[in-house]
């Protein structure tokens, strides 16, 4: 009770940097420590080892040095040849398949791997059967070892049966060293289906006269060229097609090329025959024997063609097709030649058939679109264009010769409409216009678009249009099956051709020059009747101020009749009329001519004694 110090000595040390532990020399709290001290047994044993104290102890030799396994075995392996059999249910040819593996035992790691070499063509997927790992024996957890392997044993991995038939000289070196009665070497199993599709060995017979090494070495790259025609003429659309026919001496293998011209219209295959030996003779040879489609064989074939077999101004079938040969180039006839002694290499002209020139037949015009346009579509298969002649459309742009036509039919009611012809000069088209008429029943306006009027009996080879020298008065012309008369045309017309009398023929220009004669006296007669200009245009006004003032009191007058009645009388639109004529239209509509002012304006608007200007008159008949 009376311990007041209870510490513990240190018993951890560091040296160098590493922890060691070390007895205790005393006990808890400073006490003697009775149990680590060495007793007097030792002490005498210590007094009687000086020398071992001094000297220490005697060296013993050192232990074998031990090496591990997987550097003692390693890349050692031992290898064994195998096979299994697999069951093949769905198959007629075949009911089991023999598959030869090979075993490889690893020695470093006790690992083993099974490999099938690959058969080509075999349709099975081979190579790694199982992959490198220790291989289970049995459900025990037990490993197959390299003791358990042997020759003419079955084992088996993963529920397929090997059966092992040799190994290498190596394995059965380690497997002797190691005490190990090998068993005798098997044959190996093949597979009866994979020997029933091998094929047999060609057997090459080199004829012992012949050196095929000696012929390649000196003809090489020399080839013979003959220029041949086949002709074909004689089948449906047959013809002569140029051939190129190379002979190669380093091999007599024969090589047709066909000759392409620009726009032959073939496609450019360049060979009609590839290189090969072409047979001359067959043996026993059938004519059912498809001689072009079935590999010949040197059993099949009693001569082949050689360089003799070709020569100019011959012909040589080919696999069934006779080529003419015309002529050879300059290296062939050196070698014939020198080597067949044949001096004539006279070319042969080859005289080919003209091809028949079909003529080119133009279909009858169908009527739509312009004779020249649709012409065209004949010639090629992108039609063009017709060209234009440009300096005509610039020289006579906007240039219209108007006619008045009347259309020629049995139909009285037709014979009544009028209608304006329009003759383009800048591209020689004609078009039609009917101008509008009240009452009349029949809707005018358009009625042929502009277009070239081919004349009555005119072809497509040789077509002839309507001119200008065709257009007099009272000539008839046919405009796509109707018939039409001119009455009248623009004094634009008269003067457009005495501009261009050289253009004209002179009937055509005296018959336009008679029909403007009447109309051109009348307005002479009528500016020379007329009096003083101010003096007659004034009394004019006044008297019509009246007239109107006095047909107020008319009512029953119905202005636009009147001047339509007037208007249509006048055929020629050249603003007189006959003066009776007039009268007699003036009183169908009830026009007051009795009376004093419009008598008087009847004479003042009078021209001479059977002349009238009817358009001085309606101005007093306000529309």
């Amino acid at each position: 009770p009376q311990k007041t110090s209870f510490h513990r000595s240190q018993t951890l040390g560091y040296k160098n940097g590493f922890a060691f532990s070390r007895l205790p020399t005393v006990g808890i709290g400073g006490e003697r420590l009775y149990v680590n001290q060495p007793s007097q047994a030792e002490l005498d044993e210590l007094s009687s080892t000086g020398p071992t104290l001094t000297y220490g102890p005697a060296k013993k030799a050192p232990p074998s040095g031990f090496i591990p396994a997987h550097v003692a075995f390693d890349k050692k392996v031992l290898k064994f040849d195998a096979y299994f059999q697999e069951d093949v249910p769905l198959s007629s040819e075949e009911r089991y398949r023999i598959r030869q593996v090979v075993i490889y035992y690893y020695l470093e790691d006790d690992s083993m791997s099974v490999i099938e070499p690959v058969v080509k063509n075999s349709g099975i997927p081979q190579g790694k059967l199982i992959r490198r790992h220790r291989v289970p024996k049995n459900d025990r957890g037990d490993h197959y070892h390299w003791k358990d392997l042997n020759r003419g044993i079955n084992i088996t991995m993963y529920s397929r049966t090997f059966r092992i038939v040799d190994c290498d000289p190596f394995t059965q070196v380690f497997l002797e060293s190691q005490g190990i009665e090998l068993n005798p070497p098997e044959k190996m199993v093949f597979d009866p289906y994979t020997e029933l599709r091998q094929m047999p060995m060609r057997m090459y017979i080199t004829p012992s006269d012949f050196d095929q090494l000696k012929q390649f070495l000196t003809y090489d790259k020399q080839v013979l060229r003959f220029y041949a025609m086949w002709d074909d003429t004689n089948s449906m659309f047959g013809e002569t097609r140029p051939y190129i026919i190379h002979y190669y001496l380093a091999d007599d293998t024969v090589e047709v090329r066909e000759v392409h011209k620009p726009n032959d219209g073939r496609d450019p295959f360049p060979i009609l025959i590839k290189r090969q030996r072409l047979p001359k003779t067959f043996v026993d040879k059938k004519k059912t024997f498809p001689s072009c489609v079935l590999e010949i064989s040197d059993q099949e074939v009693l001569e082949w063609y050689t360089a003799k077999d070709f020569a100019v101004g011959k012909p040589t079938t080919l696999l069934g097709r006779t080529f003419f040969i015309y002529d050879c180039d300059e290296f062939t006839r050196n070698f014939y030649r020198d080597k067949f002694g044949i001096t004539d290499f006279q070319p042969v002209e080859i005289k080919r058939k003209p091809p028949e020139e079909v003529p080119q037949v133009i279909p009858p015009y169908n009527g739509y679109g312009i004779l020249e346009d649709s012409l065209q579509n004949c010639y090629s298969l992108f039609p063009k264009p017709p060209r234009k002649d440009v300096i005509k459309m610039l020289e006579n742009d906007h240039k219209v010769l108007r006619y008045q036509v009347a259309l020629e039919s049995p139909n009285p009611v037709d014979t009544q409409r009028r209608f304006i012809l329009s003759y383009f000069l800048s591209n020689d088209m004609i078009s039609i216009y009917e101008p509008p008429v009240c009452n009349s029943g029949i809707i005018g306006g358009k009625y042929l678009g502009k277009t070239r009027v081919a004349k009555p009996g005119s072809t497509t080879e040789k077509a002839e249009y309507y001119g200008p020298s065709d257009l007099t008065i009272g000539s008839t012309i046919e405009v796509f099956g109707h018939r039409f008369v001119i009455t009248d045309a623009d004094e634009y017309v008269l003067n457009y051709m005495e501009s261009n009398e050289e253009s004209f023929p002179a009937t055509t220009l005296q018959s336009m020059r008679d029909h403007f004669r009447p109309r051109q006296v009348v307005e002479e007669s009528a500016k020379s009747d007329v009096p003083a200009l101010g003096t007659s245009k004034q009394e004019l006004d006044e008297l019509i101020a009246s007239v109107q003032e006095e047909l107020k009191l008319h009512n029953d007058l119905n202005y636009s009749n009147i001047r339509e009645a007037l208007l249509h009388c006048d055929k020629d639109d050249s603003g007189f009329l006959d003066k009776a004529k007039f009268l007699s239209v003036c009183d169908s509509l009830n026009v007051p001519t009795s009376a004093v002012l419009v008598n008087k304006l009847i004479d003042l608007c009078s021209c001479g004694d059977d002349k009238i200007n009817y358009r001085d008159f309606l101005r007093a008949f306000p529309s």
